[in-house]
């Protein structure tokens, strides 16, 4: 039997981080879906057409630290406005959602389109200066010289775009919960999301 997580939320919130020791701790499978579109942006930096590098993707594509740069998430938030990319993706992360021994997917819209029957369903969220905080902090890790002005303004315009896109805009499932990470640590919230998880299989097995 499938046991499905959903848990959503916009960039830098935590949700990834959350996500993965979520599933080692339960040894369920873990998706970053947002790496599904960050690989097809790269493709398009790279000049291939939006819905072909789509429909061409590679478990093999979504390896690699050159997903994690500033200019791939710009892209890859600009494709995830295609309705026809996100088509050409829905299919391989409801596979993966419907694999045995449960799954654990990480997105935007995994609880709201992706898998609204999901077991669980959690969004996790953090302020827009906390999060440009983060991600200011791990791009100059890498070596980056963006300033942290810069970070918020794309972390700003980011999120605008992801909720007032017409398809499957950032938002919270109805029943979804909501964790905010603005002031919690992430071993906190990791064992927040984990007690919900638990409750959520205790409930199931009656």
């Amino acid at each position: 039997m499938s046991f499905t997580v959903a848990i959503d939320g916009p960039a830098a919130a935590g949700k990834g981080t959350i996500s993965k020791a979520v599933a080692v701790h339960f040894g369920f499978a873990h998706l970053d879906t947002g790496l599904l579109y960050r690989a097809v942006g790269a493709k398009v930096l790279a000049g291939a057409d939006p819905v072909a590098a789509a429909r061409a993707l590679d478990p093999a594509d979504l390896d690699g630290d050159a997903l994690r740069t500033a200019e791939v998430a710009q892209a890859a938030s600009r494709v995830a406005t295609d309705p026809a990319v996100r088509d050409a993706l829905t299919a391989f992360q409801r596979g993966f959602a419907a694999r045995p021994g449960g799954a654990v997917l990480d997105g935007r819209d995994i609880g709201t389109v992706i898998c609204p029957g999901a077991q669980v369903k959690l969004f996790v969220t953090a302020s827009a200066a906390c999060r440009a905080e983060r991600r200011w902090k791990e791009l100059q890790a890498q070596g980056s010289d963006m300033t942290l002005e810069t970070v918020l303004a794309d972390v700003q315009a980011r999120d605008a775009r992801d909720a007032g896109r017409a398809t499957a805009p950032l938002a919270a499932a109805a029943d979804a919960v909501l964790i905010d990470t603005s002031d919690m640590s992430i071993a906190d919230a990791v064992a927040r999301t984990i007690a919900v998880i638990a409750a959520a299989q205790k409930s199931l097995q009656g």
